[in-house]
């Protein structure tokens, strides 16, 4: 595995191996990885020549007060499990290579970013979608990797894609979860043992919402309110959304339609980091 630190050099590695009629993979990662990001790595090597994989704590996507200067980094261990997974290029550049000066344009996608974590972290999308499509602009035609985790990130990343014509194809890759159903995440790591132990609390809402769909509810809100019952009955865990939305719109349905499929989301704090989760479900 190649290690590159700037963007001309992944450019040129990137063109290279196009001209040669190589396929590119992109995984755009803020390191910490686990195995959820390893899956992404897996994933693009099954259907790509050459897979880039970024490391990158982008600071435009931390509001202040966030955890920007405490965000895990590290790099050696990163680099010997990226390598290990089956990516071909690291890229790990530093804050002034990828902003040279203040960035005077930002990227905004309206409407998918207005609700759930845009709500509750106003300037977080804008600083995504900023990074991914400079990334997406260095590293040329590809396709780019990303985890269902944060699937309202995937939703405003396939739509800026699209609506910027970019050559890019994002691919979403399913949750990655510890035995007892936890979503990976790198900011698990914040969680002390007692925290750990229950959250699982996020997990257990979803699959409460998912039996109300199962067994025939068909307001939204009701499944909505659900989930937020199961999350407040944490005494823990500080319960910030709870919302079953159409899968590309992220808005509620007036009803849940027979055959179609619906995404719960959840979001709670607990300590120290707030964490997600999320599941598809098809209305029977």
């Amino acid at each position: 595995m190649e290690v590159v630190s700037t963007k001309a050099e992944l450019r040129r590695r990137l063109d290279e191996a196009r001209a040669a009629g190589r396929r590119v993979g992109l995984v755009p990662t803020m390191g910490a990885l686990h195995d959820g990001h390893l899956s992404l790595v897996r994933a693009a090597r099954a259907e790509c020549d050459v897979v880039a994989l970024t490391i990158f704590v982008n600071p435009l996507q931390f509001a202040a007060g966030e955890d920007l200067d405490a965000y895990p980094r590290p790099l050696e261990r990163d680099l010997d499990l990226a390598e290990q997974a089956g990516a071909t290029i690291a890229f790990t550049p530093t804050v002034e290579e990828m902003y040279p000066r203040p960035a005077a344009t930002t990227v905004h996608v309206a409407g998918l970013t207005a609700s759930m974590e845009g709500a509750a972290r106003p300037t977080h999308f804008d600083g995504v979608t900023t990074v991914v499509a400079k990334l997406f602009t260095i590293a040329g035609p590809c396709r780019a990797y990303f985890g269902e985790k944060d699937f309202q990130q995937l939703a405003v990343v396939r739509r800026m894609a699209a609506d910027l014509d970019q050559p890019v194809t994002v691919v979403g890759c399913p949750i990655v979860r510890e035995p007892d159903g936890l979503a990976m995440s790198s900011r698990n790591v914040y969680l002390t043992a007692e925290e750990r132990s229950v959250a699982t609390v996020l997990n257990r809402a979803l699959h409460a919402g998912a039996a109300l769909v199962e067994a025939g509810e068909r307001d939204p809100g009701t499944v909505a309110e659900r989930m937020a019952a199961v999350i407040g009955d944490e005494p823990r865990a500080r319960l910030d959304y709870a919302e079953v939305v159409d899968p590309d719109t992220l808005e509620r349905p007036a009803r849940l339609e027979p055959g179609s499929t619906v995404r719960l989301l959840v979001a709670a704090g607990l300590g120290t980091p707030r964490l997600l989760d999320n599941l598809a479900v098809l209305v029977p």
